[in-house]
């Protein structure tokens, strides 16, 4: 299996465990604790949870999702970065429509870039003082209400807005 057929395994393989309980919208409650596997965000009317790669390497996030044919609705990527800084991102090698969340070094959301088109080679600009990115399905923040100031929880987040003990 080449490299790229393998990346794809893992997502969905990681998408298909993760999709049991993974996606929470408007009702019910998003469970306390953080798993390296999911991310979760809240926000005024709204909850979900995403099954997760991590990306936390130079190689993880070169590669990102390139290649991917399709996701489920409830997986996605997880951009972790050492440190807070400007987030830049292109679409070269991306076969799926994403929606990228900006969020800060405390899982605040400063950026929602939506759909951001496959083989697009336009420079998509997070800004200033990002330390994660989370990419999923195309149109799906918009749908869901996911907006700046929504909260991203993960145990990656060192000092975060929204505790992985609450």
């Amino acid at each position: 299996m080449g490299s790229s057929s393998a990346h794809r395994a893992r997502i969905r393989c990681r998408a298909l465990i993760g999709s049991v309980a993974a996606l929470v919208l408007t009702v019910g409650a998003v469970s306390a604790g953080c798993r390296d596997d999911q991310v979760e965000l809240r926000w005024p009317g709204g909850q979900a949870r995403f099954a997760v790669e991590v990306a936390d390497t130079d190689a993880a996030r070169s590669r990102g999702l390139m290649f991917v044919e399709d996701m489920p609705r409830s997986a996605g990527m997880l951009f972790v970065y050492e440190s807070p800084r400007r987030a830049t991102f292109w679409m070269k090698n991306t076969l799926i429509p994403l929606d990228m969340i900006f969020a800060d070094a405390s899982g605040r959301v400063t950026k929602v870039h939506a759909n951001a088109q496959p083989q697009d080679l336009t420079t998509i600009d997070g800004g200033e003082g990002v330390k994660l990115v989370l990419e999923i399905n195309g149109g799906l923040a918009a749908r869901m209400g996911i907006a700046p100031g929504a909260e991203l929880r993960h145990p990656s987040i060192a000092d975060p807005a929204w505790s992985c003990a609450q």
